[in-house]
């Protein structure tokens, strides 16, 4: 379907540009508008960009990175393989401008490139016999405020799109019919398969929820979903945050990872109808590797210094690595009826994570668990935000996430020593910008008598 898209974009006269966009490590796509006479090369050849795009904090802040934005670093661009089974309409460019191809780098960046990492994940897990079926939620804040306004307020006292909390409150949603609608149409044009939408736990808060898929289409699904909704807000002149806090009074925003695996056969291998809840020892198995491996990879999920934030006391957020069935309160929840619904979900994730990340890393720790045979802890029964066993504890601060990414052999197994040291450059090089900021709370503690 989408490689006779391009043929067809390809053979009409009245077609003039295409845009061809990667992902960096912030999840945001990045890319240029190309000429459709020079198309059909950039398909076979590749299209050039410099590295240091994978350097880049949200406002393009150069972070550091080992041997692309340090003395080493010559800003030389490497080649990005276009993939043509991506293509897609853009939702609001005329006929002619509106073709969309994603791609990630090959050769030697591909090592630190988000799609190419999660590829080469995808395609050790089937090389062992299994695929991978997942859809992915998706938890923002909408504002009746411009960029603008917001930074005049100094993102303070800003007017959330809804007044109150408003969890699946009907009343919000049919207010919002516009909104709701906009979106649906925008991911039919981007051919995003949007199962769900609603209205969340506070002023403004939404979730909107990709499908279960297999290989990179959900992922990528969601990538295009958190970039043309930031779009579509700034078409309307509002504002959109995926900020795990973005201030004390909010509840925590999340991202939360559905999984299942299939073997070789398409078989469903979590289900098993004669274990305790139909869960078979290959689902066991994958509960137990996210319990030993996450915290490993910690930094995947949650890759910002505002992603900490998220487990304030008194946040609907994971209290550390545990499970249960049906229960909200743990960090991995098996749902599920049948061999074709049974799965776990991730509570883990920030709102802030990349898809591509997030998804390689949960299913690197499950994959592992079942390669390894790990028995799970027990699960939990009832309110699980009490004290949790030390063994199933997780980073809190972002340096011990940091430091725990750089020492752990899991993670330099499945995504390489260059993507370990990489990637927890940038994030110690963010988190040592913002080590040297004085809060407004600081100032109006100690400033007179502290």
């Amino acid at each position: 379907m989408s490689e006779a898209l391009i043929e067809k974009y390809l053979a009409d006269k009245s077609s003039r540009f295409a845009t061809v966009a990667m992902t960096d490590t912030n999840g945001l796509l990045r890319g240029q508008m190309t000429a459709v006479s020079g198309l059909s090369s950039l398909l076979k050849h590749g299209m050039g960009m410099a590295p240091p795009q994978l350097a880049l904090d949200p406002t393009d802040e150069a972070l550091d990175m080992p041997g692309v934005t340090d003395d080493m670093a010559d800003f030389h661009d490497d080649p990005l393989t276009l993939d043509g089974s991506s293509a897609r309409r853009l939702p609001w460019s005329k006929p002619g401008h509106d073709l969309l191809v994603l791609s990630h780098y090959k050769g030697e960046t591909a090592a630190i490139c988000p799609r190419g990492l999660f590829t080469a994940v995808l395609d050790r897990v089937k090389k062992a016999g299994f695929s991978a079926k997942y859809g992915i939620e998706l938890e923002y804040t909408l504002f009746d405020e411009s960029h603008e306004s917001a930074r005049a307020k100094g993102y303070r006292n800003l007017k959330t799109a809804t007044q109150h909390k408003s969890h699946d409150l009907i009343i919000y949603q049919a207010a919002q019919a516009e909104w709701y609608e906009a979106v649906a149409a925008m991911c039919e044009s981007l051919r995003i398969n949007l199962a769900k939408m609603h209205e969340e736990i506070g002023g403004g808060f939404m979730e909107a929820c990709v499908a279960a898929g297999e290989g990179t289409e959900p992922a990528d699904q969601l990538v295009l979903l958190k970039n043309f909704l930031r779009s579509l807000a700034l078409r309307q002149g509002r504002a959109i945050t995926f900020m795990p806090r973005w201030n004390e009074d909010a509840d925590s925003q999340s991202t939360h990872v559905h999984i299942s695996l299939k073997d070789a056969k398409g078989k469903p291998v979590f289900f098993d109808a004669a274990k305790p809840h139909m869960m078979s020892d290959t689902f066991r198995h994958f509960i137990g590797g996210l319990q030993t491996y996450t915290a490993d990879l910690m930094l995947m999920f949650l890759p910002t210094i505002n992603s900490y934030r998220r487990f304030a006391p008194g946040t609907f957020a994971p209290p550390g690595l545990t499970w249960g069935f049906e229960n909200r309160t743990t960090c991995f929840r098996v749902i599920g009826h049948d061999a074709g619904s049974l799965r776990v979900e991730n509570r883990l994730p920030g709102a802030d994570c990349n898809p591509y990340f997030t998804v390689a890393a949960t299913l690197a720790a499950g994959y592992a668990g079942i390669a390894r045979k790990i028995e799970p802890h027990e699960p939990v029964i009832g309110n699980g935000f009490g004290k949790v066993p030390e063994a199933l504890a997780f980073p809190r601060i972002m340096t011990e996430a940091i430091a725990r990414f750089r020492a752990s052999e899991f993670a330099r197994d499945w995504f390489g020593p260059r993507f370990v040291e990489s990637f927890a450059a940038t994030r110690q090089s963010q988190f040592d910008f913002f080590a040297r900021k004085v809060t407004d709370v600081e100032l109006q503690r100690f400033f007179d008598l502290g």
